[in-house]
């Protein structure tokens, strides 16, 4: 018996397979927690997180296709294989085929995506032309390897002047020595996130059918705005203010809330 005890106890500091235990959530198993599919490799994908080698049949892949949006800017498509988006596991271990994706564009990083779409904003991009690139990552942040090298997609993107031969027109966007955000829209909502609170506290702001609202954002930490229902985004880069304009052509009641930090910021109820 004594030695039965001592067994039993044994199993129990080590947990299953011999090894010490995850603190993993409720509801999981150790093997989905411990995540060991892959190899993770010391290179890194460039901005610190480690590849994660699988084979390369049945590896994820994707590819980028950019589209001029008729109101602002371009609707960006992640088209992929042996892959599906898992926003609400985000942070837990690395399963395979399942993740989120970065865009970079020219390396520098504007947002981390969770769907196959993203609207990105004509004044997130200099005039000039321009390489995005999308990038895999498992839920434990390593960016999914095949062959040493990130599983990623890139898309070339020109941006001009408004009314340049050439060029995607916006609308009537003034020269940028003018503040256009207020002065496009009917209603100017404010917005300030700082330390995990958002100011003023989330409230519904009303609007009618057709008018155009502007979003003001500044956040102290990089992270990503999303209008539920109008699937549009915007990347919120650390300690600057961000715009987003948006047409309520919709009427119900749509929140706003940040992807990174999950904060509602407001609700838009469109009558």
């Amino acid at each position: 018996m004594l030695a039965l005890a001592l067994l039993l106890a044994g199993g129990a500091a080590t947990g299953c397979g011999g090894r010490a235990t995850t603190h993993h959530k409720p509801g999981t198993s150790h093997e989905q927690a411990s995540g060991g599919v892959g190899t993770l490799l010391t290179a890194t994908d460039g901005t610190g997180h480690r590849l994660r080698e699988v084979p390369a049949q049945g590896a994820p892949e994707v590819q980028l296709t950019v589209r001029p949006d008729s109101e602002d800017g371009w609707n960006l498509q992640l088209a992929v294989t042996n892959y599906r988006f898992t926003p609400d596991s985000t942070g837990g271990a690395a399963l395979p085929g399942a993740g989120h994706a970065h865009l970079e564009l020219d390396g520098r990083k504007l947002a981390r995506l969770y769907g196959p779409w993203f609207h990105l904003p004509a004044a997130q991009v200099p005039e000039g032309t321009h390489t995005l690139t999308v990038r895999l990552y498992a839920d434990d942040h390593t960016a999914w390897a095949v062959s040493g090298k990130p599983v990623e997609g890139t898309a070339q993107l020109t941006a001009t002047a408004p009314g340049q031969p050439g060029g995607h027109s916006h609308g009537d966007t003034p020269p940028p020595s003018q503040t256009p955000a207020p002065e496009q829209a009917d209603r100017t909502v404010t917005i300030t996130v700082r330390d995990g609170k958002v100011s003023p506290a989330p409230a519904r702001t009303e609007l009618r059918r057709g008018e155009r609202v502007a979003l003001r954002v500044t956040s102290d930490r990089a992270d990503t705005l999303h209008v539920h229902g109008y699937d549009k985004e915007l990347a919120l880069p650390a300690g600057q203010e961000a715009t987003l304009i948006l047409t309520a052509d919709r009427t119900g009641l749509f929140e706003v809330e940040t992807h990174e930090s999950s904060l509602v910021l407001t609700q838009l109820l469109v009558r």
